[in-house]
């Protein structure tokens, strides 16, 4: 069955159609929405009327590679707030086949976080990239 663990995505973006390759991890993009309750009179029972969906925000990140972020970097700073991000999720099979429709989220690029610096620590280097989903997903 495809899907059944985490490591089973593929999950890849673009920032107005620069393709940015493979991403390591995805947190984010849930589909919700707010709702709207109303309780009729003569003590009737509280229905529900829905409400607007909503995708909460999409954070992707991978391992810093300079040779592959080094010479995007600071194009992507002068696309944060205005660049269109558009992040596919596509479910593996358990030999790493492509298995249905990937989600895709498409948005604006809200934030590009460069890796940390620590002179003391082995840690690895990591790239983050957060877009504002601005439709539902398809």
């Amino acid at each position: 069955m495809a899907g059944t663990r985490q490591d089973q995505f593929k999950v890849t973006a673009s920032v107005d159609g620069k393709d940015l390759g493979v991403w390591d991890k995805l947190t984010g993009g849930a589909i919700d929405s707010t709702e709207t309750r109303y309780r009729p009179g003569a003590m009737g029972k509280e229905i529900s009327l829905g409400g607007v969906t909503t995708v909460t925000n999409v954070v992707l990140e991978r391992r810093w590679d300079l040779q592959r972020e080094g010479g995007v970097i600071n194009w992507l700073i002068g696309r944060v707030g205005k660049g269109t991000v558009v992040v596919k999720k596509l479910p593996l099979d358990v030999d790493g086949n492509a298995f249905g429709k990937p989600l895709t989220y498409t948005g604006k690029l809200k934030t590009i976080t460069p890796p940390d610096h620590d002179s003391n620590s082995e840690a690895v280097a990591t790239v983050v990239l957060e877009m504002v989903p601005s439709a539902t997903v398809t």
